[in-house]
């Protein structure tokens, strides 16, 4: 099983420079991938082509050799860097936990959300809080891939380990791929067992087409 951009790319128009130019790229069911680069270069515009959000102008995204699914349940997900972006202001933390799939208790364990969160509003818990439930909504019986987009830039230091320990023990648990978008190495070597430098993969040439 596995996740596969083959020879991707992507622009916002025909007037407009390419973002990404023939990309390829293959994550594995159980791999833990690092897509590091500098900013400008297009980690996240792949992450979003590689979750169905946005489709390549050339190439395609394939899931276990066939096309994602163009509608029901994805089992690639994305979990962003603005937890507080991502989640409906009006709604308190329980009705938010129903938008995707209703976790059991087993899952809101395993992401330490406690019993009273569920009763707030996105305003009255912390960033680390509410990635927790971000995590945790997307964390479905079909899902097969988590893309982590920037998820713990905005954190403390220790929310930010804590964070990486939950997500790393429900990826080994389930065995789940992990696609880690990060510009910062030291990070991407210590969560996962490979790297891919997005400047190296993209094919573009010319640093104004970048």
């Amino acid at each position: 099983m596995q996740l596969e951009a083959r020879n991707v790319s992507f622009r916002y128009d025909k007037h407009s420079s390419w973002i990404l130019k023939d990309i390829n790229l293959t994550v594995k069911a159980g791999e833990r991938v690092a897509l590091v680069g500098p900013s400008g270069y297009g980690k996240s515009t792949l992450s979003k082509i590689l979750a169905g959000y946005e489709k390549p102008e050339e190439g395609e995204i394939l899931w276990d050799g066939k096309p994602l699914p163009k509608t029901g349940y994805c089992p690639v997900q994305m979990i962003y860097q603005h937890p507080e972006k991502a989640v409906n202001p009006r709604w308190k933390m329980k009705k938010t936990l129903k938008e995707g799939w209703e976790p059991d208790q087993k899952t809101l364990d395993d992401m330490g959300i406690e019993a009273a969160w569920l009763e707030r509003w996105p305003t009255e818990l912390s960033g680390g809080e509410l990635q927790r439930f971000c995590i945790a909504r997307v964390l479905g019986p079909e899902t097969k891939f988590l893309i982590c987009d920037e998820i713990s830039t905005m954190l403390d230091v220790i929310t930010q380990a804590q964070i990486w320990r939950k997500v790393l023990d429900v990826v080994e648990k389930n065995h789940l791929g992990l696609i880690v978008v990060t510009h910062n190495m030291a990070l991407a070597k210590k969560v996962c067992n490979r790297i891919v430098e997005l400047p190296a993969l993209n094919k573009i040439e010319s640093k104004n087409e970048k």
